[in-house]
């Protein structure tokens, strides 16, 4: 589909020892008209290659575009196609002359050695890489830090998760420190109706992670009702006889993959977790 634009743009230069060029440029859908009163101010030597790349953009866009002095027809861009003998003199099938005019002004502003006026090509950014994979090198990775985080960082917390919220209305949280009990006694920590007194308690372990314990009732993750602690990771659904939480930890303290978060996205380079105490205490029992 080409590319359609609106344009009315009015536009001056500023030239070191010589008067200001102004120009014009307007137009609709693909077609647009340029209109200057020194238009040999781009056709030196040193502006042509920039000049071909502009044209080879604008009929990438099937868009045309005509430059003209008043109502002299000088040269036509992008989506045209140059007669061979045009192509000889401007290296450019996207660049046909309009008149004689635009040929003589050419040639005249070559002849007297006008240096460039447009910006160079070292000043383009560069393209950009596709597929839009990872921009990464080897000798230049980020270094990984581990998240263990004794202190029980990443704000962990459980989220109330309720069938309706009123408009302004926001979830409960429950931010987790060593030990909460969760049940309907006024003591606990987290306080719901309809559970055991002391329904269930989430613990900080000496690694770091918090697990849910099963006391009395019954108490679910992910479905699987909890005989032993069961670890929590964010995104974990915990329900406490009829109320639903969410467990949620900030990712670089979160022990689960990957190691210190992750740096690179999902097809960069992930450093594995290393082995948790729990995971060796379990290898030597074995």
């Amino acid at each position: 589909m080409p590319t359609q634009v609106s344009a009315d743009l009015c536009f001056s230069l500023t030239r070191e020892g010589q008067d200001d060029l102004h120009g014009h440029l307007t137009g609709e859908g693909s077609r647009l008209t340029l209109d200057v009163d020194d238009p040999g101010a781009f056709a030196g030597a040193g502006d042509a290659p920039l000049i071909r790349r502009v044209a080879d953009e604008l009929a990438a866009r099937d868009i045309v575009l005509r430059v003209v002095q008043g109502e002299t027809h000088l040269v036509t861009l992008g989506a045209v196609r140059a007669p061979w003998w045009q192509r000889r003199l401007t290296r450019s099938r996207r660049i046909r002359l309009g008149s004689l005019k635009g040929a003589w002004t050419s040639a005249r502003s070559r002849a007297a050695g006008r240096g460039p006026l447009l910006p160079g090509l070292e000043l383009s950014p560069p393209a950009t890489l596709w597929p839009p994979f990872p921009t990464m090198h080897p000798q230049a990775r980020r270094r990984v830090s581990t998240t263990h985080d004794p202190a029980g960082g990443g704000s962990p917390r459980l989220v109330l998760v309720r069938e309706q919220v009123w408009a302004g209305e926001r979830q409960p949280v429950f931010w987790l420190e060593e030990t909460q009990t969760i049940g309907s006694d006024p003591s606990c920590d987290i306080v719901l109706p309809g559970l055991e007194p002391v329904h269930a308690r989430v613990v900080h372990d000496e690694d770091d992670e918090y697990c849910v314990h099963a006391v009395a009732g019954l108490s679910r993750v992910h479905g699987a009702p909890v005989t032993a602690p069961t670890l929590l990771r964010t995104g974990t659904r915990l329900d406490i006889g009829e109320h639903h939480l969410v467990y949620s930890r900030e990712e670089f303290a979160d022990h689960g993959r990957p190691h210190g978060g992750r740096i690179g996205g999902e097809l960069g380079h992930q450093v594995p977790q290393p082995p948790r105490h729990r995971m060796a205490v379990a290898a030597d029992g074995a």
